[in-house]
């Protein structure tokens, strides 16, 4: 049975240690399936979750969960997943909140949805300790994108064609484009590149001084040196705005 490129299973009967795992797996977005604990695991079974008291079969790496502390168990069973052949892929969809998506060869083990200025943290979060992890980053909203560039450090970087990598969404998956786009972006080959230099256009710098004219409670825009900084990631619109005020 190969179990490389396989997912978690959570099997207990443990009402407690079910629902605090399964809500820890949906929290970081990670590919997961339950079972009754008699039955047989499935075939692409790579970790099986369970709790303190149950009897997990022979042959399967198995993690017993407390049911106070559950998230201690998802993280153990997400390095162990990570410990297979799989390569330690990331793909990041840019934006003012970037999708993240970890993958660990073709499984994804983790996702997320985070603003801009959280986005270098998870991905530095998510390489450490991985054996030659690669960084994919979309080449679409290009200051966003060369914010998180410039911010990595230690860690092979490729910039992808993102064309075509955000999917049609159905009804009730708002929100759920830029994490999917990541995953598509983290299946790409792309361009190594170790640092993005870009300066903002006219229109770019216009865009943000009309954002910080929105979240102003005075209804003002900070001045162009504010807004350049801003596009460059030193400052977030809030936190020129404050400068902006003491100025």
């Amino acid at each position: 049975m190969d179990r490389t490129s396989g997912v978690i299973v959570v099997a207990t009967a443990d009402f407690e240690v079910y629902h605090g795992v399964v809500g820890e797996l949906r929290e970081r977005g990670v590919e997961f399936t339950t079972i009754e604990p008699d039955r047989t695991p499935p075939e692409r079974t790579r970790v099986l979750i369970t709790g303190p008291d149950d009897a997990p079969p022979d042959g399967v790496e198995t993690v017993r969960a407390d049911p106070d502390d559950p998230r201690t168990a998802v993280e153990t069973a997400l390095s162990a997943l990570r410990t297979g052949d799989g390569r330690t892929i990331i793909g990041v969809d840019p934006g003012d909140r970037p999708g993240v998506a970890v993958l660990s060869g073709e499984t994804v083990v983790a996702a997320f949805h985070v603003p801009l200025a959280d986005a270098p943290r998870i991905v530095s979060d998510e390489v450490e300790g991985a054996v030659d992890p690669l960084v994919r980053i979309g080449d679409g909203a290009r200051l966003q994108g060369a914010t998180i560039v410039n911010a990595l450090d230690g860690v092979r970087v490729e910039l992808v064609d993102e064309t075509g990598t955000t999917p049609s969404l159905g009804t009730g998956a708002r929100g759920m484009g830029d994490v999917l786009a990541a995953v598509n972006i983290a299946r790409l080959e792309g361009e190594p590149i170790e640092s993005r230099e870009i300066e903002p256009t006219e229109g770019e710098l216009t865009a943000i001084k009309h954002r910080s004219r929105e979240r102003s409670p005075e209804n003002r825009a900070i001045d162009e040196a504010l807004a350049k900084r801003v596009a460059h990631g030193e400052l977030s619109v809030e936190e020129a705005l404050e400068e902006h005020r003491e100025g």
